[in-house]
């Protein structure tokens, strides 16, 4: 079997060679003439990095302020957890609507507008009402809905032999929004003396830098012919019969479902073993830090030391330890646990972006097998932390949870080396 990173070997799909599309689409169309090729493609992936950094920031900044948003608002521990759990449920249901908007705007237009939208979001948050920070959060979940999607679909296209390469920056820059977003929060706060829907909406700043940098991408795109205008505006059918994209999906469900519901409830459990709420809340920012790593070197490495398929379960086993020891000596050892979740969850995230990219043929095929597998991701990844809390309160331990977690990585697995394989997805269009 030929080894992954060579993108340029031929690849078979699922059911039969039509299932390739050959013609151009506007989405693929080529860049036009302009600034060098080697500028033009770091403005890009400037542009990538940035929009990837907006993906995660004004959602996650949420957390460190939970506890002044329900003192100063009256708002209950339930209304603020929703403010959680909103966002993940707009990245499933809103997914499938990504693909029609890419087709019918292009995918520069089409990310122009998430940030639009997330920059309208943060906006929304400075309203002194807590139907307001409802609303922003919708709105910014949905501009982050349709990013998630679109951009594998972008980097399947403008980079095609350096899919490793910009998936890892991709899922680094996820990664690091997040951390940075976790981190700096309570301290800018405290530091500008602002209050809470101040400091959220300081957020829209960074996405406003991204429009700003991605406003000439849209003008970027030379004009295609007519018969390739006209199957780009027909979606790609059939993925849902193909096994290899329910695998893809599978692996991006499991890993999401994992993640968020460690990320929700990992500090508490800390505290339960004895740690400080401070203490505790840190621990959960060192993992994001080394979930930067992982993010970064799982897809830039796969295929040139290990296989994806060997990055999957190594990545599984990772997550494994960590939790493992999270039952045994969770407070004592918090440092080694969270270095090992982080790596194993970072190194999960980025494959599964990664399989996307390598298992879509092309870039319609791309948008819709992201669809598909953030729509299920991302619902499943939803109901993950309140089935984890509720698995605790009838247990009374963290043990069954964790070892719910633990079981739910063997599925993770078998689905990742199904994913790994060297195949297209099949599908009509």
């Amino acid at each position: 079997m030929p080894r992954e990173t060579q993108e340029a070997a031929p690849m078979r799909t699922e059911e039969r060679p039509d299932a390739r599309i050959s013609a151009r689409t506007p989405s693929d169309a080529a860049p036009a003439a302009g600034p060098g090729p080697v500028r033009g493609s770091l403005y890009l992936a400037a542009g990538v990095i940035l929009l990837a950094l907006n993906l995660r920031p004004a959602l996650v900044a949420v957390s460190p302020l939970a506890d002044t948003i329900r003192a100063e608002s009256g708002m209950s521990a339930a209304a603020t957890s929703l403010l959680t759990a909103l966002p993940l449920l707009c990245f499933g249901l809103l997914a499938p609507v990504a693909p029609r908007l890419g087709r019918r705007f292009g995918l520069e237009r089409s990310l122009l507008g998430t940030m639009v939208l997330i920059c309208a979001g943060t906006a929304l948050r400075l309203a002194d009402q807590v139907a307001a920070l409802f609303a922003g959060t919708v709105v910014i979940g949905a501009g982050i809905a349709v990013a998630n999607v679109l951009l594998p679909g972008l980097i399947k296209r403008d980079f095609p032999e350096r899919t490793g390469l910009m998936t890892g920056l991709y899922s680094m820059s996820l990664f690091g929004g997040a951390a940075l977003a976790a981190g700096v929060t309570v301290p800018l706060r405290t530091a500008t003396g602002l209050g809470w829907q101040a400091t959220l909406a300081c957020w829209g700043s960074l996405a406003l830098l991204a429009l700003l940098v991605w406003l000439p991408q849209t003008r970027s795109r030379t004009r295609v012919s007519e018969g390739a205008a006209r199957q780009a505006a027909h979606p790609v059918r059939g993925l849902w019969r193909s096994p290899l994209a329910w695998q893809v999906t599978g692996y991006m469900g499991l890993q999401s479902l994992s993640y968020y519901a460690a990320t929700a409830w990992l500090p508490t459990m800390l505290t339960d073993a004895g740690m400080s709420a401070g203490d505790a809340g840190w621990m959960l920012s060192f993992s994001s830090l080394l979930g930067i790593a992982g993010s970064f070197l799982a897809p830039v490495i796969a295929g040139r030391r290990l296989r994806t398929g060997h990055l999957a379960a190594l990545g599984a086993v990772l997550c494994a330890l960590g939790l493992a020891g999270m039952l045994a000596a969770p407070a004592t050892g918090a440092y080694v646990w969270m270095t090992l979740l982080g790596l194993g969850q970072g190194a999960a995230i980025s494959l599964a972006l990664l399989f996307i990219v390598r298992r879509a043929p092309d870039t319609r095929h791309a948008a819709q097998l992201s669809s598909m597998a953030q729509c299920f991701g991302y619902i499943l990844a939803a109901a993950g932390p309140a089935v984890l809390g509720a698995v605790h309160d009838a247990s009374g331990t963290w043990t069954v949870p964790v070892l719910v977690l633990l079981v739910l990585l063997v599925p993770q697995v078998l689905a990742g080396l199904g994913a790994a394989r060297e195949r297209h997805v099949a599908g009509r269009g």
